[in-house]
């Protein structure tokens, strides 16, 4: 494994801007409630873990949840699963996220390739999310049904979900471009009442039709008794064939129900259900987690912190509604920030496009992913150079390790005196566990700080604590967001293998983490598809840092298969995307080989090396390591991954043949 004891320091925060940050307010308010000032994040940390109750309860108060019954007790039983938070109390996610702004303030900044850029103002959104909700009250929806949602990163999306919660509904969203089996798999299982979709959507500059894929998800979920329909692309065409199914209407006509709407709020439990998230679907039936209202408006208004979301600050992540990352950007409205919005490819017309759009919104944060950033650095983008960025003063980076190199390029390329902050977290918690602090200074390839709540720990396989060594993810105490159940599993048995069987009444995530000495943290990949070469464990993200640095080389995917031969004998095969016209030969899958043997360790140097067309991704980015592993080790493909769950299915097509090749030799 490369050393990374002393990495390179890029960023201290300034000293004068201390007292201006979110974090800074909160720990002087948390040391008062304790009766002790903290001497720095680590101890603020480190209070927040020990001391859950106290911890939040403080979030509870200082930021002001608004609830129409208090709560009895905190933490009712400290176990996993099965912890029970603020047991007593009622609330409504969607009204401490639309109270008290001054209607004429912007809440939202939206952008696409098919509109122009806008704005909402919060009038105009609660507004729309009263008009929303009656309309959807008319529809029959009631506390505990669900509502879901075919629909792209758009200001309508973002109403509906408003009104849905407003209502004590239960809501769902998966992006346009899944596939229609795909969606089903997701959500039929949770037996939608009412479904919203668009006609289409258009990313890179191409359009795309979805309107056979809504009649074919319609098709297939009986309990379906509305469809509401919004004409994005202006394709048209039915929901449902020849007329049948559940009646339609627009979205437009669920808007206007007449009279002047006024905004209910239905108060629910805190452990009242607000929305369904799923697994990345790689392998078998996504798991369907539900998350709470009570815990997941916790999570947000302590991430605000992390953000440090300011008055008049513009916060943007590139995300699309099948992944988390737009729950959490939603959740960024509990904060005085407004939201920016955007639907469309992040490299259409070019890998510049997002710098652009930060330069016409006055975004102050810009969230993306690793790989995008890798992929501007590769291809030369320069930031500072041909956009104005003076507003920014933040960029965050998750969906998979953020390499040395993209931090140094972001220094160098972008801006000298901005806060990069790398996150790591999941869809099961929908937060971070290791997350960006703008009180503490950025570590080339580390993440800043533990985040507060958050009982992070690393663990070798017999459940022993590690310090400044590679091992297992751990969760050691509950947080608020962790799921209340697993869809259709009533006894939590799913939950309980998915998350607690290697460690009972720990949380296991299935990440590779060093914590180090600085109190940071380095993720080195999914556990599940680490490289284990003679007793020596490498994380991929190490293997692909490596491969990247070669100039030919865009993109890899890596695995390790049996041969056949002596027992345990393993064949590690590293599979690249290069450069446009460039051919692999002994040469070049020679220096791929020399700078694997010096960056990570000769004994991580692949047996070969095979060029590939590309990467087979899900949606949300995430490599699929471990259906191509399997599909190589002899399982049939749909079993080893949901194609509609990538966003290019076709790119197992050469794992599938090669397969054949690798049984028949």
């Amino acid at each position: 494994m490369a050393d990374a004891d002393s990495p390179a320091l890029l960023w201290t925060p300034p000293p004068q801007a201390a007292e201006a940050v979110e974090m800074t307010r909160y720990m002087r308010y948390a040391g008062e409630r304790r009766g002790a000032p903290f001497g720095g994040y680590e101890e603020l940390w480190r209070w927040s873990v020990d001391e859950l109750e106290d911890f939040w309860a403080s979030i509870w108060d200082f930021c002001g949840v608004r609830a129409s019954r208090g709560y009895e007790r905190v933490l009712g039983r400290r176990e996993m699963p099965g912890a029970s938070w603020f047991e007593g109390s009622a609330l409504n996610y969607a009204e401490n996220l639309l109270h008290g702004r001054p209607d004429e303030e912007v809440a939202v900044i939206h952008a696409s390739e098919l509109r122009p850029d806008g704005e909402l103002t919060w009038g105009e959104l609660r507004g729309q999310v009263a008009a929303a909700a009656e309309g959807l009250r008319a529809l029959g929806v009631q506390r505990g049904d669900r509502v879901v949602a075919y629909m792209p990163n758009i200001p309508e999306t973002l109403v509906a979900f408003l009104a849905t919660a407003s209502l004590g509904a239960v809501w769902s969203s998966a992006a346009p471009e899944f596939g229609a089996r795909s969606v089903i798999d997701r959500f039929a299982q949770i037996e939608p009442k009412v479904l919203l979709a668009v006609d289409g959507y258009r990313h890179g500059g191409k359009d795309f039709d979805r309107s056979d894929a809504v009649a074919a998800i319609v098709a297939e979920m009986p309990t379906v008794q509305h469809v509401v329909e919004l004409s994005y692309l202006g394709a048209g065409g039915p929901a449902s064939p020849n007329g049948s199914g559940p009646p339609r209407m627009t979205f437009e006509q669920l808007l206007a129900g007449g009279g002047s709407p006024v905004l209910e709020f239905e108060q629910v439990p805190f452990d009242h259900p607000l929305w369904v998230l799923y697994s990345s679907g790689t392998t078998g039936l996504p798991k369907a987690i539900v998350q709470g209202h009570g815990g997941i408006l916790l999570e947000q208004l302590k991430k605000r912190l992390h953000l440090d979301l300011r008055p008049g600050d513009r916060m943007f992540w590139f995300t699309t509604t099948g992944w988390m990352m737009w729950n959490f950007l939603v959740g960024c409205l509990h904060s005085e920030a407004a939201i920016v919005l955007y639907d469309g490819s992040p490299v259409h017309p070019d890998l510049a496009s997002l710098w652009a759009l930060a330069e016409r919104t006055g975004m102050t944060c810009m969230g993306v992913s690793a790989g995008l950033l890798a992929s501007m650095e590769k291809e030369g983008v320069e930031p500072a150079r041909d956009h104005d960025l003076s507003r920014l003063r933040a960029i965050g980076s998750t969906g998979s390790p953020l390499a040395p190199e993209s931090f140094r390029w972001v220094y160098e390329h972008v801006r000298g005196d901005v806060w990069l902050f790398s996150t790591s977290g999941g869809t099961d918690v929908c937060t971070a566990f290791v997350a960006g602090c703008p009180l503490l200074p950025v570590y080339e390839g580390e993440i800043q700080c533990r985040a507060l709540g958050c009982a992070v720990e690393s663990w070798d396989e017999d459940g022993n604590r590690l310090e400044d060594e590679v091992g297992e993810l751990v969760i050691t105490e509950p947080m608020p967001s962790m799921p209340l159940f697993l869809w259709d599993d009533p006894a939590g048995e799913r939950l309980r293998e998915s998350y607690f069987a290697m460690y009972p009444g720990i949380w296991r995530h299935g990440d590779w983490i060093r914590i180090t000495p600085r109190g940071g943290a380095v993720i080195y990949g999914r556990s599940d598809s680490t490289i284990n070469r003679q007793g020596v464990r490498m994380g991929t993200s190490e293997i692909y840092r490596a491969a990247a640095r070669v100039e030919d080389v865009l993109d890899a995917v890596v695995v390790d298969i049996p041969t056949g031969g002596p027992a345990g004998e393993l064949r590690m095969i590293l599979f690249v995307v290069l450069r446009d016209g460039v051919e692999l030969d002994e040469a070049l899958a020679a220096q791929v080989k020399q700078r694997i043997r010096e960056d990570c360790s000769p004994r991580h140097v692949p047996n070969e090396v095979r060029q590939i067309a590309e990467v087979p991704r899900t949606l949300s980015g995430k490599v699929l390591e471990v259906p191509v592993k399997r599909i190589l080790m002899g399982s049939p493909p749909e079993q080893a991954a949901s194609r509609e769950s990538l966003a290019n299915p076709q790119a197992l097509d050469y794992f599938v043949a090669l397969a054949g090749e690798l049984t028949s030799a």
